[in-house]
């Protein structure tokens, strides 16, 4: 396994797996698909243009983007599908069919192109492409305030008659308050003003780490999912000692040695995507050496071209489901940037970078 640290050069060709795995779902119009003819979400879509972009294939990341500007609904949202509920067929180990029901104005999915630009503008310092993609941003972060409520959490998704429920996900916010924090970062280099965005910024931490009583109200708790005990971690929410406290709460229960960190609490089941993300949450937290231990453990989980499976169930010891999803390439790609240092980009999400000074 490859054991990368801070300062390292990531061997030449390792990724190549990786990004041509992303480059053979992405379709003519630059959207990038979970899985083959499968559904498409703007988080997840935007996530596997980033790791294009730190590879340096802008001009494939660049048209994902423009599949962004593209698609863009008036109000800021975008349409996306939600690829859990995608139908998933026991026999072939895959998910089928080519969407997940009705589609969703998910405030996640509308707020993620800030953190996607703002990655893209830190590699390439590419003024011009900034100013050109600013509009969306702006548009998508207004459409997410719009969804606050006055305790300072988000709706997870528009009031539409298939998704009633008036909630908030932990996970979700956290990924959003990540996001206004590179919406600033955008603002300020472009000239423009962000108080509001900041402002939003700040209740909505406020309701993350105080106001646990806001998130899953009507429906069952979402703790059982990793994603909910680092993402607060990973986002900033939590910084120092307290992102510490919230790592060492749950490691025991979603970590497994050598492996990674499970998806969900009960299963026997590791997945790459998450395990890279809480390697650059552990970064965030100022635990290097268990962040690049865990991912030096995904490096395991590749196909014989180098794409990386979605997960790997240990009690079977099976690579599990039979999907190599372009996010979860993105995702360790990320991660290797996290932990080398190799690119401009690469603090975005292994340390704190605040956007107070925006205001």
């Amino acid at each position: 396994m490859v054991h990368l640290k801070h300062g390292d050069a990531i061997p030449d060709g390792y990724f190549d797996g990786a990004r041509n795995r992303i480059l053979e779902l992405q379709r003519e119009n630059g959207a990038i698909p979970w899985y083959d003819g499968g559904v498409v979400d703007p988080w997840n879509h935007t996530e596997a243009a980033m790791g294009l972009t730190v590879l340096g294939d802008i001009e494939n990341a660049r048209r994902a983007f423009d599949y962004l500007k593209a698609t863009q609904l008036k109000d800021g949202s975008w349409w996306g599908e939600l690829g859990a509920a995608v139908p998933f067929d026991e026999e072939t180990q895959a998910y089928t069919g080519e969407g997940a029901g009705m589609p969703v104005r998910d405030t996640n999915f509308a707020a993620y192109i800030a953190t996607g630009a703002w990655h893209h503008y830190l590699v390439t310092g590419d003024r011009v492409w900034l100013a050109e993609i600013w509009p969306h941003v702006e548009a998508a972060m207004n459409f997410v305030i719009d969804h606050q409520s006055a305790h300072g959490d988000i709706r997870w998704a528009a009031d539409d008659p298939h998704t009633p429920e008036d909630d908030s996900l932990i996970t979700g916010c956290s990924s959003i308050y990540k996001s206004f924090e590179c919406a600033a970062h955008i603002a300020r280099a472009l000239g423009h003003p962000s108080r509001d965005w900041m402002a939003a910024r700040r209740k909505l931490g406020e309701a993350l780490r105080e106001k646990p009583h806001r998130f899953d109200r009507t429906w069952e708790p979402k703790d059982r999912y990793s994603m909910d005990w680092y993402y607060p971690v990973l986002a900033g929410v939590l910084t120092g000692e307290a992102a510490r406290k919230r790592i060492a709460w749950k490691w025991d229960l979603f970590v497994a040695e050598g492996k990674g960190c499970r998806c969900v609490l009960e299963e026997p089941w590791v997945t790459v995507a998450e395990s890279a993300e809480l390697t650059m949450a552990l970064l965030a937290a100022g635990q290097r050496r268990e962040a690049e231990a865990l991912l030096s453990w995904q490096h395991q989980w590749r196909d014989e071209e180098g794409a990386y499976w979605m997960g790997y169930q240990f009690r079977d010891e099976v690579a599990w489901p039979a999907e190599k999803p372009a996010w979860t390439a993105a995702a360790v790609i990320l991660a290797a940037d996290a932990v080398t240092g190799s690119s401009a980009a690469s603090h975005l999400f292994g340390e704190r970078v605040l956007a107070e000074a925006a205001e």
